[in-house]
This record gives C-alpha cells, sequence and structure tokens, in this order.
C-alpha cells in the first residue's frame, strides 16, 4: 500500500508537465514556438519528451508500476478478507474489564435467559454462542465486515479505472471541423473529412462510425455587453439504415447538449463567420468561393483570413502562378472605425464589412507543401511572388476592380460552426468505475468495525454476573456512544456496576 501511494504521488508529479506545458498532441506549433523561444532549454524538454508527457516513457512506465503494485496489494488482502468472512468471531476475552469498553451488572435470570436476550439484541451481529469451563455462558459478536468490503471495492475500481484509461487511449478518437451553416454537410467516414484529428493508439481512421450531419442553421443570442448568451444549431443527422434510405433526422445542437449516434458524441465548440467573395476574371468567367475566417477577438469576432482563387483558363503553369488571387484581411460583424482601422464593436452580424487586401502572385498553394487556409505564406510575399494590388473596405455588394480589370465582389456572409467528435467506448466504464470509488470509499470511511463480547456467569446465589465488552477495530469515533447503548439495553432492568 506504501509503494501504491507513493506511486500515486509520483503519477500527479509526472502530469504537472502536461498542464504546464504545450503538448505536441493538442497544439504542435505552440509546442515549435515554445521549443524556438527557449532555445537549448527547450531541446532538452523535447529529448525527455515533456511535450509527449502522457505518451512518455517515463509516465507509461509510472502508469505501469502503479497497476501492478495495485495488483500486488489487492491479492492478498481480497484472500484474507475471505478468510475473515468464513472465519468465526473470536474468543471472548478472560478479562473483559481491560478493553476499552467494559461494564458489569448483576441482573437476576439464568445465563441462558441472559444469552438468549443479548443473542436477540445483536440480531444482524456475526455471533457464536460458546460455554465456558466454569459453567459461564458466553457470546462473541463483529460487525463492520464491509468495511473492509468498501476499502476493496475501492481500490478495485480504482485499478479499473486506470485498466479502462489505458484502454480508451488506445481505442478513442477526436476530431474538429467547420461546418458552413448553410446547409453544409460533413460525414464521418474519414479522417480527411476533419480539420484536425487526434486518433487513439489503434485507431488508424479506417473504421470510423458512418454518421452524417448537416447544417442548416445556426442562432446566437448576446447579452447588450456583447457576451454570449445562447448558442444553437438546427442540425439534421442520419446514422445506421438512415444512410441507406437517406432518411435525416432533426436535432438542436447545444453547446451543454451533445448529439449521440453511432456510438460518437457530437459537440458545439463555437461559431464565426465566413465571407463570401466573388472574383470576375478579365476573360469574363468568375469564381465565388465561401471561407470560414478565424476570430482574432473573441468577444466581438472580429475575424481574420485569406480566401484564395486560382485563375481559369490558364494551363501554363508558370503563367497560372502569376495570376492567383487571394483576397485577406479582417471581418467585421459589427462595423468601427477606430483611427482609420476596422474593427468590431459586437460579435452579432449587424452591419458586417470587411478590410480586404487583394493579393496577386503565387500563392504557394499548388507547390505540394500544406499550408494555412487563414493566411497567406509571407515568405512569398517576401520574396516578391506575391505582392498586394488593391485595399480598401467593403460592405455586402460593394466591389473593387484591379488595374488589369479583375474584379473582387463582397457578396455577403455566413455563419459556420465548430464541432468536434468524440468516440470513447470505454467512457460507461470509467464512469462506473469513478462510481464505484466513490461508494466504496464513502463505506470505508463510515462503518466502523468493531467486536463486542457478553459473558454470563451464575454467582452462586440465583444470579447472574453479566459482564459487556467492547473494541472498536478501527480507531474512529462514535463507538462509545453505540457500546454504552448497547450494554444499557443488556444490562437492565436492575443494574449494580
Amino acid at each position: 500500500m506504501r509503494t501504491a501511494l507513493i506511486l500515486l504521488f509520483l503519477l500527479a508529479l509526472a502530469a504537472m508537465p502536461g498542464a504546464l506545458l504545450p503538448q505536441r498532441s493538442l497544439n504542435p506549433p505552440n509546442v515549435d514556438t515554445y521549443i524556438a523561444t527557449h532555445g537549448w532549454w527547450g531541446r532538452v524538454l523535447d529529448r525527455l519528451q515533456f511535450f509527449d508527457v502522457y505518451a512518455s516513457v517515463w509516465f507509461s512506465a509510472i502508469y505501469l508500476m502503479l497497476f501492478v503494485s495495485l495488483v500486488g496489494c489487492l491479492l492478498p488482502r481480497t484472500l484474507e478478507y475471505a478468510k475473515q468472512l468464513t472465519a468465526k468471531p473470536v474468543l471472548t476475552p478472560r478479562n473483559l474489564s481491560r478493553l476499552p469498553h467494559h461494564e458489569t451488572a448483576t441482573l437476576d435470570g439464568s445465563p441462558d435467559d441472559l444469552i438468549a436476550a443479548a443473542r436477540t439484541r445483536l440480531r444482524g451481529w456475526r455471533l457464536v454462542e460458546r460455554e465456558e469451563a466454569d459453567g459461564a455462558r458466553s457470546v462473541s459478536a463483529e460487525r463492520g465486515y464491509s468495511r473492509e468490503a468498501g476499502n476493496l471495492v475501492f481500490h478495485f475500481a480504482m485499478l479499473g479505472l486506470i485498466v479502462t484509461l489505458a484502454l480508451g487511449k488506445m481505442v478513442n478518437y477526436e476530431g474538429q471541423v467547420i461546418v458552413l451553416a448553410n446547409g453544409s454537410e460533413f460525414c464521418n467516414s474519414g479522417t480527411l473529412n476533419y480539420d484536425s484529428f487526434r486518433p487513439g493508439l489503434r485507431v488508424d481512421g479506417t473504421d470510423l462510425s458512418p454518421f452524417c450531419v448537416r447544417v442548416n442553421k445556426f442562432d446566437a443570442e448576446y447579452l447588450p455587453n456583447g457576451q454570449a448568451d445562447t448558442f444553437r444549431a438546427d442540425i439534421d443527422y442520419q446514422a445506421g439504415e438512415d444512410l441507406t434510405s437517406n432518411t435525416w433526422r432533426p436535432y438542436d445542437l447545444e453547446v451543454n447538449s451533445p448529439l449521440r449516434t453511432a456510438g460518437d458524441r457530437v459537440y458545439l465548440l463555437g461559431h464565426g463567420y465566413a465571407p463570401t467573395f466573388t472574383v470576375t476574371f478579365p476573360n469574363g468567367e468568375s469564381r465565388t468561393q465561401t471561407v470560414q475566417w478565424r476570430p482574432v477577438d473573441n468577444l466581438t469576432l472580429l475575424s481574420e483570413g485569406a480566401t484564395k482563387f486560382d485563375p481559369p483558363g490558364v494551363t501554363d503553369s508558370a503563367e497560372r502562378r502569376t495570376k492567383q488571387i487571394a483576397v485577406t484581411g479582417l471581418f467585421a460583424p459589427t462595423a468601427l472605425m477606430r483611427d482609420k482601422i476596422l474593427t468590431s464593436g459586437f460579435p452579432d452580424l449587424i452591419d458586417p464589412a470587411a478590410a480586404v487586401d487583394v493579393m496577386r502572385g503565387d500563392l504557394g498553394i499548388d507547390s505540394g507543401r500544406g499550408q494555412s487556409i487563414f493566411e497567406i505564406d509571407r515568405s512569398l510575399v517576401d520574396s516578391g511572388r506575391l505582392s498586394r494590388v488593391a485595399r480598401q473596405n467593403l460592405k455586402p455588394g460593394e466591389s473593387i476592380s484591379l488595374d488589369d480589370g479583375t474584379k473582387v465582389k463582397f457578396d455577403g456572409v455566413v455563419r459556420w460552426v465548430s464541432l468536434q467528435v468524440s468516440h470513447d467506448p470505454t467512457q460507461v466504464w470509467v464512469l462506473a468505475s469513478a462510481i464505484l470509488m466513490i461508494l466504496g470509499l464513502g463505506a470505508s470511511l463510515t462503518v466502523k468495525r468493531r467486536r463486542l463480547w457478553v459473558r454470563a456467569v451464575p454467582d452462586g446465589e440465583g444470579r447472574t454476573v453479566v459482564r459487556v465488552g467492547g473494541l472498536a477495530r478501527t480507531d474512529q469515533a462514535g463507538y462509545g456512544e453505540e457500546f454504552h447503548r448497547i450494554a444499557a439495553e443488556l444490562l437492565s432492568p436492575r443494574r449494580d456496576t
């Protein structure tokens, strides 16, 4: 038990870096920034796996040793408890007056009658009657076996919690995706459909729970100070046989009301805005895109982003890389000018406007390297391969014309929602283990293990000397009151102490 307690302390200590330092599984860019900022110290922490705490060798070793320690602790205790359940209460001590609790009285009646009365009073106790050599009769009683049972339940539940958490890390997965609230759909058919995806150790993304979600509308209500009051997404979903029959079922998705389907949970995390831009090229062809922009101010939902366009009809790759268009800048749902800079005064869509920079040149989107959808590659700007050709504030319906005849129009804005899909088949067992831990701990703290003995000895004058002794097996207050109450009942109606 001492070893298990030490390992529990070490496990809590080992988990602290996971809370204090950025973790690669949650936010790789933050880890890279931390390492770059702290130089050699960051590189040392990286080699020691401090940015992958819960997958590190040393954390797993502590976890495994705790598991082995608990098993080694519980097996002998369980066997000992099984022996206690089949064993009889111990013999009545020779001198009951040496016990912490004891009382004596001389009563009318035979030892058999008084012992029968004691047996009736101690109903519910484990007891055994014995006849002693001098003609005395005694009762040995014991109660509170459920205390050790609660202790064992607590530790077995802790062991179950450790096992289920470990299994959950192997088979669970969690992914986030942004879906436009204009009837756009998301299907849980593969990892490529997610914006970010964190698989368990045994998840390869080929066997995800099949279901689809369609986001029809998103409504948000705000307090006068701009603080969010309620979020609600009007969605339809289909799973199981609905996928083959193309049946959609409605659901109101709210922050604290996730959709549970196909063994997964779909949470509403947040929302934002996706401006719609139409670019009309000099040859008359146009392209329209609605791309989410990310909030830079969570209170007012001032957002930034980049909507990128490839020119149509250009087959030469070198020429195409000189005519690609990116609309970047800021979007304000409630426009407000401060020092001639666009900002937002309220998160709701009251007076939308966008401050756009139109970039033309090589966006690097066909280079084979991944890039953020929210921004352009600044190295291309620094190298002169991408340059700004226009800057203007636009209201919905307004447009800006470039020097080559290209026209960029701000059509409007669509809301988007951020969804999180969580799959963890072990969560029920984790909950069951946690509940059993609480119940077992409650039993071990509230139940008192105690013993009580009654000896009835004839005094040779037709009366009987009755001695009662008690002993608490645990250092816990309250048994003295119970003992005196039982003794008072057993030693009445006449009592000479």
